[in-house]
């Protein structure tokens, strides 16, 4: 599933491609027909970002929520003014880094391409367009809903200006695993199984130690851990969690093999004691940890 940071740099693209001009939203697969209709032909006005959820605020006072999940994507193209990832989201040649496009759209533009498989939502503007296919959550909602929808969520560790404190409170007052509780978008927005593992294991935790028995100076640690990992995920367009000093190799860009600590290196050898990373099931979801480092 997408984490956090490839919302972020989704909602930026949204921005730099789409703010300010007058979008012709459809729905080739037909699921999302209505929704498109009452899209169609408006101004994007802004798009953003909190946890996993993105928000497209169009000039008729409505919102476009989608929610990637699993599978969902985006695919971009366009003339030769357009520039970024030509895709966001599931990831699908290359692992946790996103497609860049550097010909800004594939040579000479005509247009947006025939659809090609399920496209839930299409929006094309004068320059360029968008394709979504596969999300969890599409739908048009109106500012109260947006509102309601925002205070579902937890602190999203890549708002400026957030106030760590939520976090640490929302945290150390659960008896939960603090491996469910990252995972929990209403204690933390935009964390997914990657950063779990990886942040938990920078910061020494088990992950089946509870939120309550952390101080908060741990909470904040652990907060500003994250924060730092997923503002580096939003620069580089993958997740590399990895200090330069425990990678094999030095190369730039990091080598996918070098980029994660623990994440699906299960049976190998911990980059800092060398025991055996470990792997289990916690509520369903694959965990990876070092029994060694990570002590409860």
């Amino acid at each position: 599933m997408p984490e956090g940071h490839s919302i972020h740099r989704l909602a930026r693209q949204f921005t730099s491609v789409f703010a300010g001009q007058r979008l012709s939203v459809s729905s080739p697969q037909g699921r999302f027909a209505a929704g498109a209709a009452r899209l169609d032909g408006q101004t994007l006005v802004a798009a953003a970002a909190h946890g996993k959820q993105l928000f497209l605020e169009f000039d008729n006072e409505l919102f476009l929520r989608i929610h990637l999940g699993l599978y969902g994507a985006f695919d971009f193209g366009g003339d030769e003014t357009f520039r970024g990832a030509s895709s966001i989201g599931a990831p699908r040649r290359v692992g946790e880094r996103e497609l860049a496009d550097d010909d800004g759209g594939g040579g000479t533009y005509a247009g947006p391409p025939p659809p090609k498989g399920a496209v839930r939502v299409r929006l094309v503007s004068e320059h360029g367009w968008a394709d979504l296919r596969g999300p969890t959550a599409c739908e048009v909602i109106t500012p109260g809903e947006q509102r309601t929808a925002l205070a579902k969520l937890g602190p999203d560790p890549l708002q400026p200006n957030t106030d760590p404190e939520e976090f640490v409170r929302r945290l150390t007052t659960r008896a939960s695993p603090v491996g469910l509780l990252l995972m929990n978008q209403e204690v933390l927005a935009g964390v997914g199984n990657v950063y779990r593992a990886e942040v938990l294991f920078r910061q020494r935790l088990s992950p089946w130690r509870t939120g309550k028995a952390l101080c908060s100076e741990q909470a904040l640690e652990l907060w500003n851990d994250v924060v730092s990992v997923m503002g580096d995920g939003v620069a580089a367009g993958r997740i590399v969690t990895t200090r330069q000093e425990h990678r094999g190799d030095r190369g730039v860009p990091v080598p996918t093999g070098e980029a994660h600590y623990v994440y699906k290196r299960q049976g190998l050898p911990c980059r800092i004691c060398g025991s055996e990373v470990a792997m289990t099931e916690m509520a369903a979801r694959k965990l990876y940890w070092c029994p060694a480092c990570q002590q409860e």
